[in-house]
């Protein structure tokens, strides 16, 4: 409950934000045009002194009844003019707005990368005792030790750990593109990725399945590749009903790589399926069998899109109905090694 508070205390302190840059770049585009507008009252009222004196323009005892000369030269240069300023100034306050209204933004990004950076390197020196504790342990166990598999399935899992921070913080430090030198091979990556998941879903009573395929391999680092297919199964596990099937496909083109995460679960509800890859997005209704109110995605999807959108490819929901989702990674191919 006191988690719930503290979202909807974030959420409207966010939409306080936002509704204040709202209400700033309102004004001051309103301020813009009202400069337009009295810009134009200016120059009317000018020509029309122009042509009328002041002394007979506001003298009330004599019938005002005169005639203004315009030419139609006059009317084009007076209309140039006009418009002219107008989008000057419109522009010029716009752009003006524009970038104090994503001012905030742009704090928000340079805080949120040095945080991903920060936490990546806090990381890695305690993953690496942990790794060399493991070792230890790996070396000192007897040969036939029934605790030897476990052990090492626990320094593979710390291995995938201390890469996925070190490629989280290789994002946060570069923020270009999310390139490997050596072409990888996609298929071992996933069933490492399915076989770590498989453990969770057990729990749930959910089977994970793989379709076999030939070997494909794309430029994406081993560890973006393992970090987004876990974020897919683990929003696949959490919309699964039990006794259900989450099923991953992997395939290939000429030039991209597909993996896929499908579900059997109700669907995405209460919610545009474009936007779960937003960061923290809530859809308005339950999309899982027992779900809460207000269901959230986190910010796994949303690191599953950038990531992969670094690497030149896209995060899609390919479909969703009240049979299940299925939602697709789109990588440029590599040729295998």
């Amino acid at each position: 409950m006191k988690r719930r508070r503290n979202e909807r205390g974030l959420d409207d302190a966010d939409a306080s934000a936002v509704r204040r840059a709202a209400r700033i770049v309102g004004l001051q585009i309103t301020v813009a045009f009202a400069f337009v507008a009295l810009a134009v009252l200016v120059a009317a009222f000018a020509f029309v002194l122009h042509q009328i004196p002041l002394d007979k323009l506001f003298d009330l005892h004599r019938r005002h009844e005169y005639t203004i000369d315009i030419g139609g030269i006059d009317i084009i240069s007076a209309g140039l003019a006009i418009g002219i300023g107008a989008i000057v100034l419109a522009g010029t306050v716009s752009l003006f707005a524009t970038r104090r209204a994503v001012r905030p933004l742009g704090d928000a990004l340079r805080i949120q990368r040095a945080f991903v950076a920060d936490a990546s390197h806090e990381l890695r020196t305690p993953l690496a005792v942990l790794d060399a504790r493991l070792q230890l342990l790996q070396r000192g166990l007897p040969t036939g030790d029934p605790s030897a598999p476990t052990v090492a399935e626990l320094r593979r899992d710390t291995k995938t750990l201390i890469e996925i921070v070190n490629d989280l913080l290789a994002s946060a430090e570069a923020g270009g593109q999310d390139r490997h030198e050596q072409p990888v091979v996609v298929n071992p990556v996933a069933i490492l990725a399915v076989e770590s998941m498989r453990i969770i879903a057990r729990e749930k009573s959910v089977t994970i399945t793989m379709s076999q395929v030939p070997p494909m391999a794309t430029l994406l680092p081993a560890a973006s590749v393992h970090r987004c297919l876990i974020a897919l199964l683990d929003n696949a596990l959490d919309f699964a009903p039990t006794g259900s099937v989450v099923h991953v496909a992997l395939s290939q083109t000429k030039s991209t790589v597909r993996i896929s995460v499908s579900d059997e679960g109700p669907g995405i509800i209460g919610i545009d399926p474009a936007r779960i890859f937003d960061r923290f997005a809530r859809s308005g209704s339950a999309v899982d069998g027992g779900g809460t109110s207000h269901a959230g995605f986190g910010i796994g999807l949303s690191l599953v899109r950038d990531t992969v959108e670094r690497a030149g490819g896209t995060a899609s929901v390919v479909h969703t109905s009240s049979t299940g989702t299925e939602i697709e990674l789109v990588i440029p191919a590599a040729k295998v090694p």
